[in-house]
């Protein structure tokens, strides 16, 4: 019996298997919850309407896509290699997680001090980092998720190695 081909199959096979697919995938599914765990360290969440506050999350979950996919782009160039997330070196993952604390870093002093495209200030729950005035749970999200990122695209794209394609 000969196997049917659709059209378009292929393509989204090889979407999938890139770093970049996934990494956004990943980045989406971990920011978002982490927005939202947050978002109550900053003034005028409590206030807000549930659907304001899901959407400024939203927002800003692809903001800190848009952030991890630089990162990567950052290192990848350095690296001259696009999959490095599969076997990531120390000075790799380093460099990753400071160009995503940096860029994070900038846009917190520039929204609280007026100069981001939208502002925002600190609710008194918000943990500051002493001399820089920058929130640490921002700053704590670009430490902690681009390695739970890189680690679960590892897994993604072992499995799809290791998964036979089929007709």
């Amino acid at each position: 019996m000969t196997a049917v081909r659709h059209p378009g199959t292929e393509s989204l096979r090889g979407i999938r298997a890139m770093p970049e697919f996934n990494l956004a995938v990943f980045a989406l599914l971990l920011n978002f919850p982490w927005e939202v765990l947050q978002a109550p360290l900053f003034v005028g969440v409590a206030d807000a309407r549930f659907v304001d506050v899901i959407k400024g999350c939203a927002q800003a979950t692809v903001g800190d896509m848009v952030i991890l996919l630089i990162g990567h782009a950052g290192v990848a160039l350095v690296a001259r290699d696009r999959g490095w997330v599969l076997t990531p070196s120390r000075r790799q993952l380093a460099g990753f997680v400071a160009i995503g604390v940096s860029i994070t870093a900038v846009i917190e002093w520039l929204a609280t001090h007026g100069r981001w495209v939208s502002s925002w200030s600190y609710a008194p729950a918000m943990p500051v980092v002493p001399g820089l005035g920058l929130g640490l749970a921002p700053l704590l999200q670009w430490v902690i998720l681009p390695l739970l990122v890189v680690w679960f695209v590892q897994r993604q794209l072992a499995g799809q190695r290791r998964t036979p394609a089929r007709p």
